[in-house]
């Protein structure tokens, strides 16, 4: 029986990963008394008096949404809300195994964008943040930006923002062990949610030569088939216009990065890179480029999201931290500041990184504890925790 068989029939049994168990016992008439009518009453009262007293009385200090459409479902595309549930459960799990989190997945019978952020905003009371998941770009960009604008809670895209922080941690150490700095010349291959995250994230960080490119080659900004956001993306990384495939823009290159389609990077495209490239080969389930034919290539590092080989860019490393410490500073936001110390606190958990080894495992019990404190600290720092409301 393969992994896929073995899952099936277990979710068969599970019939759902996630539930809803009480904190309080009700054995008797005084427990039901505290727990519901008439007690209950009075906290009631208190938030009604001053609303932002919720967060101390009710679960919304620790309880999230994760928010898909069922529009780009991991490798399955658009595949429908109810199909999707299983991974929502699966964040769910993921969110409370790592940073006690609770979540609570929502797959919505709808792909408008109006829509979806109506929903959104009416469960404000209710939770302290939401994970969007697996929603189709460019849709997610606009969702996201209107849910930041519109309601008082953070919003954080995974599928985006989760993918930039941990390929940034990765990359901190990737360069670190080739000697080189924050002017290497950086290709960045699929300008879709991930990449136009990463491309952001590090040029919020100071990366300064980043070469962005799509199915048609390098972006140009006017491009009749860029959608606005990498219209955006090919104006803050290609002014001059400059047209150029991928082979030729990886000429020089010191480093590639991936969030793209299967088998797109050749031996030959690599052997074009400076000496000692890195190679962030990130489309799932099959790279880029085998990590095989890479490293013969004379790549000297080589990262995947595959848990097979080594240097995994995971997600798990990043989001658990990150909403927990953004629920603990009870954050209005989750900003680029914050991401950023939630990268370098990744890259920080390995002293001395090596060619296979430039990334914590999701399982170092570490990483939560301080993503989430350097998230927190970040949060204080730029007036999105909650002694700035």
């Amino acid at each position: 029986m393969n992994i896929y068989e073995k899952a099936a029939n277990q979710h068969k049994t599970w019939r759902g990963k996630v539930e809803i168990t009480s904190k309080v016992k009700v054995e008797n008439t005084a427990d039901l008394s505290l727990a519901y009518s008439p007690g209950v009453a009075e906290p009631c009262r208190i938030i009604a008096e001053q609303p932002d007293k919720v967060w101390d009385y009710t679960w919304k200090s620790n309880t999230i949404a994760v928010v898909s459409d069922g529009s780009a479902v991991l490798g399955l595309g658009n595949i429908g809300p109810s199909a999707a549930l299983p991974v929502m459960e699966g964040k769910a799990v993921l969110f409370k195994t790592f940073a006690n989190v609770d979540a609570i997945p929502l797959c919505l019978a709808t792909q408008d964008v109006d829509e979806i952020v109506a929903i959104i905003k009416a469960l404000e009371p209710t939770i302290g943040g939401v994970n969007l998941e697996d929603i189709s770009a460019p849709r997610c960009f606009e969702i996201e930006r209107r849910l930041q604008s519109e309601t008082d809670i953070f919003v954080f895209h995974d599928d985006q923002h989760g993918t930039a922080v941990v390929c940034l941690a990765g990359l901190i150490n990737a360069l670190k062990v080739i000697n080189k700095g924050k002017g290497s010349k950086i290709i960045i291959n699929g300008i879709g949610a991930a990449g136009s995250a990463i491309v952001r994230l590090l040029l919020y960080d100071g990366y300064e030569n980043l070469v962005t490119v799509g199915r048609n080659g390098r972006l140009i900004p006017g491009d009749p088939t860029n959608d606005e956001n990498q219209e955006e993306i090919a104006l803050l990384t290609n002014p001059h216009a400059t047209k150029e495939t991928l082979a030729e823009a990886l000429v020089g290159a010191d480093v590639f990065i991936g969030v793209s389609a299967p088998n797109i990077l050749t031996v030959e495209m690599i052997r074009g890179m400076n000496d000692n490239p890195v190679v962030f080969a990130l489309a799932n389930p099959e790279p880029e480029i085998a990590v095989e034919l890479a490293l013969e290539a004379g790549a000297a590092i080589v990262a995947t999201g595959r848990s097979d080989y080594p240097n995994q860019i995971n997600n798990v490393l990043g989001f658990p931290g990150i909403f927990r410490g953004a629920l603990d500073a009870r954050a209005r936001d989750i900003n680029n500041e914050m991401k950023t110390a939630a990268a370098y606190a990744i890259a920080n958990l390995i002293s001395e990184p090596n060619h296979e080894y430039i990334i914590p495992s999701p399982f170092n019990q570490l990483v939560v504890e301080v993503v989430a404190q350097a998230v927190k600290e970040a949060a204080y720092r730029t007036n999105v925790a909650w002694e700035a409301r």
